[in-house]
């Protein structure tokens, strides 16, 4: 079951929120609040993974909200939906382009809108609580998504595939950064010179009367030959590099006149494809062109973000192949991987290894206070955080959701390696049958 947790005053959010969850009852539950110290004590004990913040209600300090959970990385995951009473209230705070925002909208907007956006939550469910598991996974993750002809779709999707890429550590500020930019690019023009047909100078024309660019894609979505057109987004997460597809419905257009195009031959507008060509790697069309691809780079085994609250604790150094700790030593330390590689071994035998996706070492020993059920070693130089059992104790006292973020990433460890024991039970009862 996913929290929604909304910090608003006014009913008819409440409302929304209130039957969107009633369709999807099993995957779903809000808890609303009107108090800005009762929504932050929440969110330090529960730990929700959809944030709803209603910044057009004044009761609601929404951007001390946003502060708390911005202070501490371990509650980036999920994400924030902003609610604001205007269209310059949503200016503001797109403007500060904080990258925990799924999406920011009108009061009037999401009364329309959030059923959609549940709907797409529970699509892409894996998305809202990933910290720690992408290794267990094997690091490499693949999906798609369908948009409609809406720009709040596209805005949706491209900050969401970003948050999460961003939070898994598989991109840092620059990448997520190029990302965006260039899904946005991309998504708009699917939408606006793909799937609704505004040529270049119908777009000049309009843009240079005063018109509003919303209004005339809201019209031209509105069309019948238009109304029933997507937009498909495909992902592929691998190891080091990750790649993503954009394709319209719509008849397609001379992208190679577009790809030799100069930033200097443009005006108005036009400069999204060379934008994007400069910021990702390998960007490329389908002979139509109503298809396009391209590809980043992954950060590999980077630095973690520290939470401000362990930073006090003592940071540790290691060179290439020195101890971590030892096999049936008596050590109840719990060590928080701030950079690099650790290599793992049970009885001289390599059993796994470990990097920042990990996020600890010696988790169980301190746990079930233990012994060191294996070595670790150092590969390469990393970095650690040693922090005392004792301290981590208190430091749970004060802070709960600490102890609930391990125990969840621990939950959801182990239910992967059941999942795993019991698909390796079945080939083996197979095969036993079939010598039989």
């Amino acid at each position: 079951m996913k929290k929604i947790l909304t910090a608003t005053a006014n009913k008819d959010v409440a409302e929304t929120i209130k039957n969107a969850c009633k369709t999807y009852s099993s995957y779903f539950e809000c808890d609303i609040y009107s108090d800005t110290e009762q929504v932050i004590n929440y969110i330090d004990f529960e730990m929700p993974e959809i944030k709803v913040i209603d910044f057009s209600s004044p009761e609601i300090d929404g951007y001390r909200i946003i502060a708390a959970i911005n202070a501490d990385p371990w509650l980036h995951y999920g994400g924030i939906i902003a609610v604001c009473k205007d269209g310059a209230q949503v200016q503001a705070i797109e403007e500060r382009k904080d990258s925990n925002i799924l999406i920011v909208c009108t009061v009037k907007n999401f009364m329309h809108q959030f059923s959609r956006i549940l709907r797409i939550l529970w699509q892409n469910q894996h998305f809202l609580f990933s910290r720690g598991m992408q290794d267990i996974v094997g690091g490499q993750e693949s999906g798609s998504f369908v948009s409609d002809n809406d720009m709040m779709d596209i805005r949706f999707y491209s900050n969401f595939l970003v948050s999460y890429l961003y939070n898994t550590n598989r991109i840092g500020e620059e990448e997520r950064f190029n990302l965006q930019m260039s899904l946005m690019e991309l998504l708009t023009n699917a939408l606006e010179h793909g799937n609704l047909e505004i040529s270049y100078a119908e777009k000049t024309e309009w843009m240079m009367s005063g018109g509003d660019m919303m209004e005339l894609m809201q019209k031209r979505a509105s069309m019948s030959e238009f109304m029933d057109r997507k937009i498909y987004i495909e992902y592929q997460i691998g190891k080091t590099m990750s790649k993503f597809t954009i394709r319209d419905c719509g008849e397609g257009f001379d992208w190679r006149k577009a790809m030799e195009a100069k930033a200097d031959d443009e005006e108005l507008h036009g400069r999204g494809i060379g934008l994007s060509k400069s910021l990702v790697l390998n960007l490329s069309y389908n002979e139509k062109g109503n298809e396009v691809s391209f590809e980043i780079k992954n950060i590999v085994n980077k630095t973690n973000s520290v939470p401000g609250i362990m930073k006090p604790f003592e940071t540790v150094k290691y060179t290439d192949k020195q101890v971590v700790c030892l096999e049936h030593e008596e050590s109840n330390d719990l060590f928080f991987i701030v950079s690099g590689r650790f290599a793992v071994y049970s009885g001289r035998k390599l059993v796994s290894i470990l990097t920042p996706n990990d996020m600890f070492i010696g988790e169980m020993a301190f746990l079930l206070n233990d012994r060191r059920s294996a070595t670790v070693l150092a590969v390469g130089d990393c970095t650690l955080i040693r922090i005392p059992k004792g301290a981590f104790l208190s430091l749970i006292r004060r802070n709960p959701h600490y102890g609930i973020f391990l125990s969840k990433m621990l939950a959801q460890r182990l239910q992967v390696q059941t999942q795993k024991t019991i698909q390796l039970s079945r080939k083996l009862n197979a095969g036993q049958l079939s010598s039989s």
